[in-house]
């Protein structure tokens, strides 16, 4: 994943057991779509029901370029945490494997039907706006640094995190970096939004 896997516990101690069993199911859900730029899970008992313990909840959102969102909500009314959350957990997992299914193969069939020059081959991992300038992971995943500047009809604003796009390897000072960087989503489109981090750039990279 592009964000590191996020596990929050509220109205409830963390239940290692079920932190690891969400993160083997993180890690399978990975496996279905490897280009998964973010996970989030919360695990919670609502408000009114932290005393008794009874219902629990699970929320998994994940988003998946360019611009998919996979949203799962799971409860349970009856039992206690240590019996019945884990297969919660379960339940909420299966639920987004089969949503990030469908939308693999909705992609696959909109790329079947994009002419070659306009099928992404590269999308946004990290901006830095405010410096001008970000960081795009290629599909044989290897990344590259970009300036602002290199990017086409002056789009730099308009990227997001996980838009797609095509560009050309140059060498620059200290290293390959990318060049004349298009997006290649449906014009005048903005993909989805993920929530962004501050993230430190690589070593060696200054402004």
């Amino acid at each position: 994943m592009k964000v590191p896997l996020e596990i929050s516990f509220r109205g409830m101690d963390k239940i290692d057991e079920v932190e690891a069993l969400i993160r083997e199911k993180a890690a399978g859900l990975e496996q279905v779509c490897r280009d998964i730029i973010s996970c989030r899970i919360v695990v919670e008992v609502p408000q009114q029901h932290q005393r008794s313990g009874r219902p629990h909840r699970v929320r998994i959102n994940a988003t998946i370029p360019p611009g998919h969102e996979v949203v799962v909500r799971r409860e349970s009314s009856e039992g206690s945490l240590h019996d019945e959350l884990p297969a919660t957990v379960r339940a909420a997992f299966e639920a987004a494997e089969r949503q990030v299914k469908k939308i693999m193969e909705k992609r696959r069939g909109e790329e079947s039907r994009i002419p070659p020059e306009e099928v992404p081959v590269a999308f946004v991992v990290r901006l830095f706006r405010d410096e001008g300038y970000g960081f795009i992971k290629a599909t044989d995943g290897r990344e590259f640094y970009f300036h602002k500047n290199a990017v086409l009809n002056d789009d730099f604003d308009r990227l997001e995190i996980g838009t797609g796009v095509r560009f050309a390897e140059s060498m620059g000072e200290k290293g390959p970096q990318a060049s004349t960087v298009q997006i290649v989503d449906k014009p005048g489109a903005r993909v989805g939004r993920a929530e962004e981090r501050p993230v430190e750039a690589p070593s060696g990279w200054k402004e």
